[in-house]
C-alpha cells in the first residue's frame, strides 16, 4: 500500500493511470534475469530522467563502480535536447569511489569551482579522499571510522598530514549529505585564510 508520500514508478507494457504512480511505458531492455521487474538500463535510465540529481547519481555511480552497466551504454540512451539534464548527472560520474559520500562531497567541491584530485597518495599518510587546491586534505568518513582503532589511526594521519605541510579537514555522512553547504563554506573558509597568511609562522 502506498503512503502519502510514496510514489511509485513503473515500467510496464499497459499503463494504467493512476494516482502517485509514474508510468514509464514498455520495458526497452532486458529485464532482470529471474525477478519480476525492469532491468537495470531502464530502471537507470528512468531514474535519471525522473528523480532527484543526486539520487540518480548514486544510483549511477554505484551500477558503473560494480561494472553492471558501462557509462557510454547510458550517455548513448539519453540523445536529445530533452535529456540534457540526466547527461549532466552522468557527467558527475567519477572513476573510482570508494563510498557514497566522496560521490556527494565530489559534487558539491566541483560545483564551488573548486580545484582538487581525488585518491592521492601522500607519503607517510597514505591515500586521502580529496588533495584541495593542493594544500587542503579532506576525508569523508563512514560509519567504520568511528571504530576506536580506526579513530587512532585516522587522526595519526592528520598529523602526519600537518607535518608534511598540509591542513587537513574530516567530514561525516550528516556533514556530507545533510549540511553539504555549511561543509563547502568552512572548506573555503580554510583556502581563504591560508590565502591572507593566517596559518604563516609568526
Amino acid at each position: 500500500m502506498l503512503t502519502e508520500t510514496c510514489v511509485l514508478h513503473l515500467c510496464r507494457s499497459q499503463p494504467v493511470a493512476t494516482s502517485r504512480i509514474v508510468e514509464h511505458g514498455r520495458p526497452k531492455h532486458p529485464r532482470h534475469r529471474w525477478l519480476p521487474v525492469a532491468g537495470l538500463a531502464d530502471v537507470l535510465l528512468h531514474s535519471l530522467r525522473c528523480l532527484p540529481e543526486l539520487e540518480s547519481l548514486v544510483m549511477v555511480q554505484s551500477a558503473v563502480g560494480r561494472r553492471d552497466i558501462e557509462l557510454e551504454f547510458l550517455y548513448a540512451g539519453l540523445q536529445g535536447r530533452r535529456n540534457g539534464r540526466a547527461r549532466a548527472v552522468l557527467d558527475l560520474v567519477i572513476p573510482r569511489a570508494d563510498s557514497v559520500l566522496e560521490v556527494l562531497a565530489n559534487t558539491h567541491f566541483r560545483r564551488a569551482g573548486l580545484r582538487l584530485r581525488r585518491h592521492v597518495f601522500i607519503p607517510g599518510v597514505g591515500e586521502v579522499d580529496f588533495l584541495i587546491e593542493e594544500c587542503l586534505v579532506v576525508e569523508t568518513d563512514g560509519s567504520t571510522h568511528f571504530e576506536p582503532q580506526a579513530v587512532k589511526r585516522d587522526q595519526r594521519r592528520n598529523n602526519r598530514s600537518v607535518l608534511g605541510g598540509y591542513l587537513v579537514l574530516r567530514y561525516y555522512y550528516a556533514d556530507v549529505v545533510h549540511s553539504p553547504d555549511e561543509m563547502v563554506a568552512e572548506v573555503l573558509a580554510v583556502l581563504e585564510l591560508r590565502r591572507n597568511g593566517k596559518f604563516d609562522a609568526r
